[in-house]
């Protein structure tokens, strides 16, 4: 049984910074793509940053320069470093995984496995 638990999200002001953490078990973690989503009240879901099993990264254009997923297959955990946060990155955020590889990593519809999430709240 695949499993997602995420944390580390909380409440911060504005320009400050979290790192979002995300444990994976059930799975041969190496063997998955891994990424980030987020949804904020009234708005639909979006992909923030997705990582492949090679380690290469894609992000969102609006977190481009303050956000960094990493992952460390060692410890099956993926992790979002989040820096010069602002009130619109206000959302709930979820790890996600997909079996795969090369292009599959970086499809947002294909992730299958979620977290329950976590909440980062950021006050001006």
């Amino acid at each position: 049984q695949v499993r997602l638990v995420e944390s580390g999200g909380g409440s911060v002001q504005s320009g400050g910074s979290l790192r979002l953490s995300c444990v994976v078990s059930g799975v041969i973690y190496s063997d998955y793509c891994m990424g980030w989503f987020r949804r904020a009240p009234g708005k639909r879901r979006e992909g923030v940053a997705l990582i492949g099993r090679d380690g290469v990264t894609t992000a969102t254009d609006s977190v481009k320069g303050r956000f960094t997923i990493s992952r460390d297959n060692a410890k099956n955990a993926l992790y979002l470093q989040m820096t010069d946060l602002k009130p619109e990155d206000t959302a709930m955020y979820y790890c996600a995984a997909v079996w795969g590889a090369g292009a599959t990593c970086f499809q947002s519809w294909r992730y299958e496995y979620w977290g329950q999430g976590t909440q980062v709240t950021v006050s001006s």
